[in-house]
């Protein structure tokens, strides 16, 4: 091959010579170390970069499913109320009417309220009582696909109760035993309000791996909770599941007209936990910004370690155009430079991120006792494991950008390399 032919430029892609020459500046030798090292920075900072991204996005995107799942899943999609706040008498009705609309999945009748809630063995807890037919309960997955102890067969009668794992494990019972509920809207005599006071046998035991529904809910038949919350004849809302819960606006608006007349309203999930929902989307796009800054940082690096090995390779420059490389091929041999430190950095980065997603629960456990401390308290943030869910675009978008501004770091460096006189460089040597 020809001088002329092997330092032809080639505009689609990196010729062999150009390859060869970006991958010996990149190889450290005596005396240029020191750029080698800031090169290793920014492949390890755009890879740790790439890699927290993935990770706190799937994480961000496991906490609010899983939050969105157990919510929904026990609270339902949207409750119909009275418009006075008094009980509802015609439930019967208002139940047959929403399960033939399409799009209902379930819809069932609910007495609730708050209680007191004591134990032979000496614990004590608030919680909510919620009153529904035996039926429903069983109809419900997230309840009666996670029953630990006892059976849903066994909920039946006007003494049966269905109590969470961490409401169990705080009142120290267990199927068979007894607790104590204690309703704060008493009854009025003539020495004053006296509380009503009922002790039920627990008969199933769930745990649906929120905390705050493990350690609070307790679910009694529907007609044993209306003689307890003194509501004959009557449910407090009717409870409705949908089939696809971003429809769950187009569907009120289909009660609505199927209930044109009555005095209801209508709460659904996102009107009743927006505030909670839209604060977990701020605090994701704002971690995502932050943790973008890491990549920036790396970027620069890029820059800085290119700069000085343009500077450092000066005399070889000027050589090489004397020789007969032209700007182009000058051009892409440092953009090839600073591009395998970016593509591989944001590489080994997609790897990591990967693959801590997929082990991201053992993890925890692992680190957790190695450090004897726990890293993720149910208490605090609702969820007994910590969960990741990985969105394909959002990889893909944190892998461009992290592309993206590998190259774009690249190209002023180049540039400046590309225009160097080889005739002042040689003068300066």
């Amino acid at each position: 091959m020809t001088p002329s032919r092997a330092f032809e430029v080639d505009a689609l892609m990196f010729n062999a010579f150009e390859r060869m020459v970006a991958f010996r500046y990149l190889r450290a030798r005596k005396g240029e170390r020191f750029v080698s090292v800031i090169a290793i920075f920014s492949l390890v900072g755009i890879a740790l970069g790439v890699a927290t991204l993935i990770i706190v996005m799937s994480v961000m995107n496991g906490f609010r499913q899983e939050l969105l799942g157990r919510i929904l899943g026990l609270n339902g999609h949207m409750g119909i109320y009275t418009t006075t706040g008094e009980p509802l008498r015609d439930f019967d009705d208002i139940t047959a009417k929403v399960r033939a609309l399409p799009g209902v999945v379930q819809a069932a009748p609910i007495v609730e309220g708050q209680i007191l809630m004591t134990s032979e063995q000496g614990g004590a807890s608030g919680g909510l009582a919620r009153g529904i037919r035996p039926e429903d309960l069983r109809a419900r997955a997230l309840i009666a696909g996670n029953i630990r102890a006892g059976s849903l067969a066994q909920f039946e009668g006007d003494d049966a109760i269905v109590i969470g794992s961490g409401l169990a494990f705080k009142m120290r019972v267990g199927v068979g035993d007894r607790i104590t509920l204690v309703s704060p809207q008493g009854r009025a005599t003539v020495v004053g309000t006296v509380p009503r006071i009922r002790a039920y046998r627990v008969v199933a035991i769930f745990n649906v791996g929120m905390n705050e529904y493990d350690s609070s809910f307790v679910f009694l038949p529907l007609a044993a909770a209306q003689v307890y919350f003194r509501t004959p004849e009557a449910a407090t809302q009717v409870e409705v599941f949908v089939q696809d819960p971003t429809r769950v606006r187009a569907i009120n608006l289909e009660i609505r007209r199927a209930l044109a007349g009555r005095p209801v309203r209508i709460l659904d999930w996102q009107d009743a936990n927006s505030s909670f929902f839209n604060a977990v989307q701020v605090e994701r796009n704002v971690m995502f910004l932050i943790l973008t800054l890491i990549i920036i940082v790396a970027a620069f690096n890029i820059i800085s370690s290119l700069i000085m090995l343009v500077k450092d390779k000066g005399r070889d420059i000027a050589v090489l155009r004397t020789m007969g490389a032209t700007s182009g091929n000058v051009l892409r041999i440092f953009l090839l430079c600073g591009a395998s430190v970016g593509i591989l950095g944001t590489g080994i980065g997609f790897l990591l991120g990967m693959l801590f997603c997929w082990n991201i629960e053992g993890i925890r456990q692992l680190l957790q006792s190695l450090t004897g401390t726990q890293l993720f308290s149910p208490e605090v943030y609702f969820l007994s494991r910590l969960p990741a869910v990985v969105d394909p675009n959002e990889v893909t978008q944190v892998v461009l950008m992290g592309l993206g501004l590998s190259l774009l770091a690249t190209i002023y460096p180049s540039w400046r390399a590309a225009r160097m006189d080889p005739v002042e460089a040689l003068r300066n040597e």
